[in-house]
């Protein structure tokens, strides 16, 4: 079986790739040199020429600064590049799976957000991403639409987990917002729902993410702070500062509040998701192992 991987070299990317590799997949993964993601022409030719059996779309512009500063851009790789590779996929018949966000949700009021909860992007980032959503939906029906959040797990390509245990190894001061949530997810776990989906008829919207109670950027990294002093990483557990999101002068674009995701529809469908504390934990181990 053979697989066409857009976004091979990010963070889930990177993960996607070794788990199809390992389940028995000739993985084809082009580089952006190979297939730039604003050319829709190259997109569509690289999925047409390469007779995949699956189409798995990881790539994405998501920096919001980055959205923000090239709206163009933005608009091309996250909206228009997966709608022209779900219709590339609807000629040929490969199974598509597109990767959208929880950044694509109404971030106003905590609640535990379903597939069918109101859609309010409030920034250009998650609404170029609602946009691919629609469009690669309109494409082709039968494609997988999965929505994940707080990515974390790959060592190579560090997340805020990974970046504040580094800074605590280091012995650096260390802050995290208390009061922004959502659902840390392993990249693994991404990973593994796409290798496990993809033999199945689902398709629509899903949300990849762990399950349990919100947590937010601080609780996160007190988890991974605890565990890594549990392990004997860290000799103590070092302070750490809670801040505000509102006081986030670093951040030029505005970030939803409120993201986190429920994931029972994923459960219904057989495929079991592990807490969020445990994805901290699984990460933790292996930021450490590595």
């Amino acid at each position: 079986m053979k697989m066409l991987l857009f976004g091979g070299s990010g963070r889930t990317g990177q993960v996607m790739c070794r788990a199809a590799t390992a389940a028995g997949w000739d993985v084809v993964a082009p580089s952006h040199a190979d297939c730039a993601m604003e050319d829709s022409a190259a997109v569509a030719a690289a999925v047409l020429a390469c007779g995949a059996d699956a189409v798995v779309n990881c790539a994405a512009i998501s920096g919001l600064e980055a959205c923000a500063a090239d709206p163009l851009a933005a608009h091309a790789v996250n909206a228009v590049a997966p709608a022209t590779m779900a219709l590339a996929c609807r000629h040929t018949g490969a199974r598509f799976v597109h990767l959208s966000t929880d950044y694509v949700l109404d971030g106003r009021k905590p609640a535990l957000r379903t597939e069918s909860y109101k859609c309010k992007p409030a920034s250009v980032y998650g609404e170029s991403k609602r946009e691919g959503e629609l469009q690669v939906a309109e494409a082709w029906a039968e494609a997988l639409v999965l929505r994940v959040s707080w990515v974390c797990g790959n060592p190579a390509r560090p997340s805020f987990v990974e970046s504040t245990l580094a800074k605590a190894l280091r012995g650096e001061p260390l802050a995290a917002i208390g009061d922004k949530y959502s659902m840390p997810t392993d990249a693994a776990d991404i990973a593994r729902v796409v290798l496990q989906l993809l033999p199945t008829g689902a398709c629509g919207v899903f949300h990849v993410c762990s399950g349990g109670e919100p947590q937010s950027w601080y609780s996160c990294a007190e988890l991974a702070l605890q565990y890594a002093h549990r392990a004997g990483a860290l000799p103590a557990m070092p302070p750490l500062r809670k801040t505000l999101l509102k006081d986030a002068a670093f951040f030029a674009e505005p970030r939803p509040q409120h993201t986190a995701m429920c994931n029972t529809k994923l459960l219904a469908a057989g495929i079991p998701m592990p807490t969020a504390q445990e994805t901290i934990l699984y990460v933790t181990q292996r930021y450490l192992s590595r």
